[in-house]
C-alpha cells in the first residue's frame, strides 16, 4: 500500500497508527508519498511512483489518496502508457485514515489486492453516529 498525501507528516502519521493498531500481525509493505519532494505541501509524481515501486511484491499495490489533487495526480499515471507504476496497480476509493487501517490489516493477514480493496471501501459505510 501507499499513502498519498498532500503532507508527509499526515501520511507519516496515518502509517504509523494503521500499524499500531495491527498489534502482533507483522504488516504488509507499506510506504508514504506525501508532500512534494522539497518538503513542501502538494502531491508528486516522482514520490508515488517511488513509493510504488518500493512495495511492489508482484501481487497489486493500492494507492489510498487523501483528496482533490492526489487523486488526479494517481488518475493521470495509471492512465500513462505505459504506465510508470507497477503491474496491477489501482486505486483506493476509501477514505483516508479508515481505509489505511482495512488495508492495512487485509493485506497483513494475507488478503489479495480485491480483499484489500473491498475491504477498504466497505470503511466508507461505516457510521459513526
Amino acid at each position: 500500500m501507499v499513502l498519498v498525501s498532500h503532507s508527509r507528516a499526515v501520511a507519516e502519521s496515518v502509517a504509523a497508527l494503521s500499524g499500531a493498531l495491527l498489534g502482533s500481525v507483522d504488516p504488509a509493505p507499506l510506504a508514504v508519498a506525501g508532500g512534494t519532494p522539497d518538503g513542501g505541501i502538494g502531491t508528486s509524481a516522482e514520490l508515488i511512483t517511488a513509493a510504488a515501486r518500493t512495495v511492489d511484491e508482484g501481487v497489486g499495490v493500492a494507492l489510498l489518496c487523501d483528496m482533490g489533487s492526489a487523486v488526479l495526480t494517481v488518475k493521470s499515471l495509471l492512465g500513462e502508457e505505459p504506465s510508470p507504476l507497477p503491474e496491477g496497480t489501482r486505486i483506493v476509493d476509501a477514505p483516508f485514515l479508515e481505509g489505511a487501517v482495512a488495508i492495512t490489516l487485509t493485506s497483513a493477514v494475507g488478503g489479495d489486492i480485491e480483499a484489500v480493496l473491498a475491504a477498504a471501501e466497505d470503511a466508507r459505510g461505516y457510521r459513526k453516529r
